[in-house]
């Protein structure tokens, strides 16, 4: 097993040696280093480990250059993908990749006119991979202005509320503004960074606008992580949001999904999206959550939290943002209690304070209900998963009892005794003897199977397959390395090529 591995990894790193020559040596060829650059793409994303290969022998940073300097759109693609892949996939590759000067390479492939939509939307790919889950990258995009240049597309790049996504140029810029959302969502949080949230907030106007003009999932699950991601535990970017009317904007959404999910599942899965977006703007000051009351969202959310449709986990988001309402309803009713005097309305407010308090009572209970029923569900489900296992615990003792039993039989067919025995007896000793022999065969067979699945079933034996079929077709045989150092340079490369051009169709096919 290990040689097997071994013997992989030597394959996987001259594989990437001959990619590396191909991409050096096709300069004038800018489809053949598409493919190459595709073939690299493919390998790493299979393997983190020839990610840090590549890097290595000098791949990583040819592959930077090359994006720069080539004077094809397509292999600039290729080229940025490559990169972006081999980043996502390790991290050691993302800090080495992780410098100003990318950015500012990157920054200038998104504000250039001549840049088409998916070289841009490739550059902004590489832009997430380096951020995401990097505080490094969190800084350099700001610092060097890209999260500037991202803020400009994420305003300039729709330009009408109705959406024919249907048409193909359409359908390309909405794949640009989607990958930019993500772009950003990356930029504030995961890690939380509270400079980028400042100055993503500015964005808010632009997408309220968007929301309550254009209702579709297609832009309301975006916009709803990119707001949700913004204001999280950052109150003064949440005080923002409220003060341009995000709170009233997301309100008024919630409440014509909520209307609509009677009708249509998609509605209701919406609201919950829209729901938890709320909830990360009231969590951590409740009183923020008295704007909503005008648009009696406790009671909307009660009615969705009874949604079939909806799993555990959008129920019990629905149940935290109740709870973050209603806290800021119990605070003020407190405050009126002590601080308002009764006069001559003093039975009236009373009164209304009664009604009130009973009204959120009456919530909780029926939120209770739902929570009871929830967990009921959830203990009928694992005792049904124990009777399950009860089941196959018995079955297996009958198994085991069966072949136990089998065995015994087999050893008193072939065991010996008395020379002399009547035809009956040899008659059911052969009987059982044949069945203990069918029984063990069929369980090698069975074990046989199960071993040709789980081979099949690893992505790197899938890969390299093809290769073990026919071994004179393997790009790292001895015979092939000991030619390509007897031969003249121009026969050199064009060897190179031809078995450059063997892994791509091996690995891309």
């Amino acid at each position: 097993m290990e040689n097997e591995d071994t013997k992989k990894i030597q394959e996987m790193k001259t594989d990437l040696n001959l990619l590396l020559e191909c991409l050096k040596y096709q300069m004038d060829n800018p489809f053949s280093q598409k493919e190459a650059l595709v073939t690299i793409h493919s390998i790493c994303q299979q393997n983190s480990d020839a990610g840090v290969y590549f890097r290595e022998i000098g791949g990583l940073v040819f592959v930077k250059n090359l994006a720069k300097s080539s004077e094809h759109s397509m292999v600039k693609e290729a080229a940025l993908y490559t990169l972006g892949t081999v980043a996502e996939k390790n991290v050691y590759c993302q800090q080495t990749l992780c410098t100003s000067e990318l950015f500012e390479d990157l920054i200038w492939f998104l504000s250039n006119n001549d840049s088409n939509t998916n070289l841009k939307r490739m550059s902004v790919y590489v832009i997430l991979v380096l951020v995401s889950n990097n505080r490094t990258g969190q800084t350099l995009v700001r610092e060097t202005g890209c999260i500037k240049i991202l803020s400009e597309l994420f305003r300039a790049i729709l330009s009408k509320y109705e959406l024919n996504l249907s048409d193909k140029n359409v359908f390309q810029s909405y794949q640009l503004w989607s990958s930019v959302c993500s772009a950003l969502c990356v930029c504030v949080n995961n890690p939380q960074n509270d400079e980028n949230q400042m100055l993503c907030c500015s964005l808010f106007p632009h997408a309220n606008d968007w929301l309550i003009n254009c209702m579709i999932p297609e832009i309301i699950r975006p916009i709803c992580s990119f707001i949700g991601l913004t204001l999280a535990n950052n109150t003064h970017v949440q005080k923002y949001f409220i003060s341009v009317g995000g709170l009233d904007v997301l309100s008024q959404v919630f409440v014509q999904l909520e209307s609509d999910s009677h009708k249509t599942l998609s509605s209701a899965k919406l609201a919950v999206v829209v729901t938890k977006t709320v909830d990360a703007c009231i969590a951590d000051n409740p009183t923020f959550g008295e704007v909503l009351s005008k648009y009696h969202i406790v009671s909307k959310l009660l009615a969705l939290l009874l949604h079939e449709s909806l799993d555990l986990g959008e129920k019990f988001s629905i149940i935290l943002t109740l709870g973050h309402c209603t806290e800021a309803c119990a605070e003020k009713l407190s405050l009126n209690l002590r601080e308002y005097p009764f006069e001559e309305n003093e039975a009236e407010q009373l009164k209304d304070i009664n009604m009130k308090e009973k009204n959120i009572e009456e919530y909780w209970k029926k939120a209770k209900e739902i929570l009871h029923r929830i967990e009921q569900l959830e203990r009928e489900g694992n005792e049904e998963k124990i009777q399950r296992e009860k089941y196959k615990d018995n079955v297996s003792s009958v198994n085991i009892n069966i072949q136990n039993t089998l065995k015994h039989l087999h050893t008193d067919s072939i065991g010996g005794g008395s020379k002399v025995e009547d035809k009956d007896k040899s008659q059911s000793r052969t009987f059982h003897t044949y069945k203990s022999h069918g029984f063990m065969s069929k369980a090698c067979i069975n074990d046989d199977q199960m071993k040709t699945l789980l081979k099949s079933a690893n992505p790197v034996n899938a890969c390299y397959s093809e290769s073990g079929k026919n071994k004179t077709s393997y790009i790292a045989n001895s015979g092939c390395n000991q030619n390509l150092h007897e031969e003249t340079f121009e026969k050199k490369d064009c060897v190179s090529q031809s078995r450059s051009i063997y892994i791509m169709f091996r690995y891309n096919k």
